[in-house]
């Protein structure tokens, strides 16, 4: 049974707009020969099945508004997101500009694209203590100059690269992070990872520092993390003792690798989005990779997973709101802006608005600068800090995944791509899913870090699932014509085995390895 039904009407406005994909790499800005009160107007109706892009708004990334300073021959990037300036309003926003915004990232099937973003541990190969601030920074510097990519500075510090449409930044405590470029094929991402890899590579090995393919650090402490230098990063360390008892092991101590994805409608949207948050327990348990913390075993098959379920319960989860019938943009527009706050970026500098409402932003009533008002910028920035396991932006992102070797950074978008890019197969995987019960996926959710595929669902387990989900995949890659299932191997030995990559960590930790946990590092080194 194909769930769509929603109120209120189907809203459509496409783009050809490439995206930036990393929270700390987004700016969208409206362009200043646009009226700001156009937005006001009612938006157009449009099919929910099409898109009519004579009706579209004109919308611009930030790298056609950004002025950059010239050094030789690169250019230093001032710190793109957030840009206060970005969007000049002469009215105030309204919710329905904030739903046009989500739905400005329809766009017609022959434009979806592949977005795949993946974050490893640096450490160095002599001492496997995790990279100092000093050693990333002489690390972005020489990829920059090596291989011709422009530098993002914030003040004094470089804190990411971007080329294109790619984009290099550093998670909280210097987890080292590409955001790729939205291709076409899984080729192409593979091949785009396999060119940054060895772009890292090519400088790390001088530096004597090697990466580690893994989603949670397996030895040190939080104690022994470094901090990076970003002001948003500051805000939230503070915060998240608050609200939760694991989020700075969340911003210190994980790593992840997920993939952005198209929609052509909004109810194209919602059925993404909810086989995507059924399906998200499967693939934490196909790509768990998380066994040890603090130098032994922590008991989980994916700690990075569970993490999740104590970090911010405002902003994260599985949003049983997506299965309603009036689930729309509107209703995901309703939910961010009751999630509460982080920050708000004015004059270079960024404001400590955490645990504010967006909506009293809205009426200009925010207490942290009372009497302002937000900008789209300011939207899309608190959009980045919603951590759903689906997040809807422009496009759709799935979540659920540990950080891995680089088998998984392919496999993990070609896991997805083949349910959603293909009709036939996101159909069946809604037919299956059709009848599990909030409980149920809330119940896998909660199971699945510790259990994986041996976790029981119904009348058998989870790696029955799996096996049916697994053949739909390759289904749907196949009917794709790119000859791209073969990036489905390390998934296909996942399901036919039962075993999961945590669960081999395991077997050699306590064969091979003698129960030591520094083995992991040469194992999964990229």
């Amino acid at each position: 049974m194909t769930l769509l039904a929603q109120a209120g009407p189907s809203y459509c406005i496409p783009t050809g707009i490439s995206r930036c994909k990393t929270a700390q790499n987004v700016v969208i800005a409206m362009a200043s020969s646009i009226d700001a009160s156009k937005l006001k107007e009612t938006p157009p109706r449009f099919s929910s099945l099409s898109c009519n892009s004579s009706k579209t708004p004109q919308i611009l990334s930030s790298e056609s508004l950004s002025v950059g300073v010239k050094r030789g021959h690169r250019v230093a990037v001032a710190v793109s997101p957030p840009t206060e300036d970005a969007v000049i309003a002469t009215e105030p926003l309204t919710k329905e500009d904030l739903i046009r915004y989500l739905a400005s990232g329809c766009k017609p099937k022959e434009n979806w694209r592949i977005g795949t973003e993946h974050e490893k541990f640096g450490f160095e190969i002599g001492t496997l203590r995790p990279m100092k601030y000093e050693q990333i920074a002489e690390l972005l510097h020489g990829i920059a100059e090596r291989f011709d990519w422009d530098r993002i500075m914030e003040g004094d510090n470089i804190i990411g690269l971007k080329q294109g449409k790619q984009s290099i930044s550093l998670e909280p405590g210097g987890q080292f992070e590409l955001s790729g470029a939205p291709v076409e094929t899984l080729h192409q991402t593979c091949a785009e990872v396999n060119s940054h890899l060895y772009q890292v590579k090519a400088v790390t090995e001088e530096m004597g520092i090697g990466f580690l393919g893994i989603g949670f650090q397996p030895k040190w402490g939080l104690k022994d993390i470094p901090v990076m230098p970003k002001g948003r990063y500051d805000i939230m360390r503070n915060y998240m003792p608050k609200v939760g008892s694991l989020g700075l092991d969340m911003m210190f101590r994980t790593c992840t690798v997920q993939v952005n994805l198209d929609f052509i409608s909004e109810a194209d949207m919602i059925r993404k989005f909810r086989a995507g948050l059924a399906l998200q327990p499967i693939a934490t348990a196909l790509f768990a990779n998380s066994p040890f913390s603090d130098g032994k075993p922590n008991g989980y098959l994916s700690l990075r997973s569970h993490i999740w379920t104590d970090t911010d319960n405002n902003r994260a989860g599985m949003l049983p709101f997506v299965f309603y019938d009036t689930f729309g943009f509107e209703q995901y527009v309703d939910y961010a802006l009751d999630v509460p706050m982080y920050f708000v970026y004015r004059e270079k500098k960024y404001i400590d608005c955490t645990g504010m409402s967006f909506r009293d932003f809205l009426a200009g009533k925010l207490p942290c600068i009372p009497g302002e008002l937000p900008t789209l910028d300011d939207w899309e920035n608190h959009l980045t800090t919603i951590f759903p396991e689906v997040r809807l932006k422009r496009y759709l992102e799935m979540r659920g995944a540990d950080g891995g070797p680089w088998r998984s950074l392919c496999a993990l978008p070609a896991f997805w791509v083949g349910l959603l890019y293909d009709e036939d197969s996101l159909q069946s995987v809604l037919d299956m899913t059709a009848d599990w019960t909030s409980e149920e996926r809330q119940m896998l959710r909660n199971k699945v870090p510790k259990t994986g595929l041996k976790t029981p669902f119904r009348d058998g387990l989870l790696r029955h699932v799996a096996e049916e989900v697994l053949k739909l995949a390759k289904d749907g890659l196949e009917r794709r014509g790119f000859k791209e299932v073969g990036f489905l191997n390390a998934v296909s030995d996942v399901v036919s085995t039962g075993v999961t990559p945590a669960e081999k960590l395991l077997e050699l930790y306590h064969g091979k390895w003698g129960r030591s946990i520094d083995p992991v590092f040469e194992e999964l080194l990229y």
